[in-house]
């Protein structure tokens, strides 16, 4: 097995084919649509619960599993999926995604129970899962190799701007009629990113098939292991704090509700700031740059944790969170499949079931802790996790180093 650091001559080159004699481009920005597409889809009801737990006859409690429920399908279904698709093109495998998507969504705006929600919801979770554990690794093969890193930034820039533009947009809408036209607006929008996505992209063969038995043989390389150890870390701590980060702004004196959502958005903006600028420092060493992100987010974290902070300190240290988060996900995806250019859609798999187990896992704990314990405890813990995440990745770093020294 190779390090976690990239290599100059793995993996195969930019694909194409005799329908896209343009630039790839268009199929990478396509893809971004995608990503943003099912991170929209997957988040809105966050903006929704009230109008649908009152449409539905249900608690706003037990309307959020329309939140919960995604992304533990996902979770299970990234691994899957590949190998479910095998040999599929994979051009054809999103197209189909998207559409299923849509199917979703349609059928989330018709529902007329919770019941037939959840089950729109968990086809949604499925197109989550199947979506980034293919789309992921495609800049690699779509992109000439030094603007690799510019590439997958663009990809993954998907995630911040459907929290910038795409859940608001989402429950503005929800507001002036109803949460259902939310839903089907969302199927529309995937809809045309289905053809964009087949119109777009070249002929995506799989690169080998992925059987159930990779996996087990990926994990046993212990770099591997470690590398996934450090993404459910830091991601766990980042949505146990950020999910109870309202709280936590409230009890900031001088800051009014208005006031709480324009920091928010801010954190929004920056993230999509800090997908672009860590990323493109990723791309040339991602395991070094993974490192600064770990420590410096959860120091971030764990300096807005005390009570008394000042307002232009939270605004401060908000903004720089989401500069640092931003940079996560597409600095740990080139991480991690760096160490398998050979296996690339696979460790995608299992980096999306790990990401997506892990935001589960921190919404559930950090419920428990704000429960027993209070916001500040929150942060704490995110803080902490993150923190730990740092010495695990820096460890596999100074193991790589040390063996590419040697004669």
């Amino acid at each position: 097995m190779s390090s976690l650091e990239p290599r100059t001559s793995a993996g195969p080159r930019p694909v194409t084919d005799s329908r896209s004699p343009a630039a790839p481009w268009p199929g990478v920005f396509a893809l971004a649509a995608a990503t943003f597409s099912v991170v929209t889809t997957e988040m809105l009801p966050v903006g929704l619960l009230t109008s649908l737990g009152d449409s539905l006859g249900v608690s706003t409690g037990t309307a959020g599993l329309a939140v919960t429920l995604p992304g533990l399908v996902a979770a299970v279904s990234a691994p899957l999926l590949p190998v479910v698709a095998r040999r599929a093109d994979r051009r054809h495998v999103l197209t189909a995604l998207l559409l299923l998507l849509a199917a979703a969504d349609l059928l989330s705006a018709l529902a007329p129970d919770l019941a037939v929600l959840l089950a729109a919801r968990a086809l949604v979770g499925v197109c989550i899962g199947g979506v980034w554990a293919v789309a992921a690794g495609l800049p690699a093969r779509l992109i000439p190799e030094r603007y690799a890193g510019r590439a997958t930034a663009l990809v993954f820039s998907g995630i911040a701007v459907a929290s910038v533009i795409g859940v608001p947009a989402g429950t503005f809408l929800g507001s002036l009629a109803d949460w259902r036209w939310s839903f089907a607006a969302l199927a529309v929008l995937a809809v045309a990113v289905a053809a964009a996505l087949h119109i777009t992209l070249p002929l995506l063969p799989a690169e080998a098939p992925v059987r159930l038995t990779v996996f087990p043989e990926l994990l046993r390389d212990a770099r591997l292991r470690r590398g996934l150890t450090a993404v459910a870390l830091l991601v766990t701590g980042h949505f146990a704090a950020y999910t109870y980060v309202r709280p936590v702004l409230e009890r900031v004196d001088g800051l009014t509700a208005s006031a709480v959502g324009v920091l928010l958005l801010g954190y929004g903006v920056t993230g999509v700031v800090g997908t672009f600028a860590i990323g493109a420092r990723a791309s040339a060493n991602p395991g070094r740059t993974l490192v600064l992100v770990a420590s410096s987010l959860g120091t971030t974290v764990a300096l807005l944790a005390p009570a008394d902070a000042s307002l232009p300190l939270t605004a401060a240290l908000l903004t720089l969170w989401g500069l640092l988060y931003g940079g996560v996900s597409v600095s740990a995806q080139t991480w991690l499949t760096s160490a398998v250019p050979h296996a690339r859609e696979a460790a995608s798999a299992l980096f999306a079931g790990v990401f997506n187990s892990a935001i589960a896992l921190g919404a559930f704990t950090g419920g428990r802790t704000a429960d027993a314990y209070g916001p500040t405890a929150v942060l704490c813990l995110g803080a902490a996790l993150a923190l730990l995440a740092a010495p695990v990745i820096a460890a596999t770093q100074r193991r790589d180093d040390r063996r590419r020294a040697r004669p």
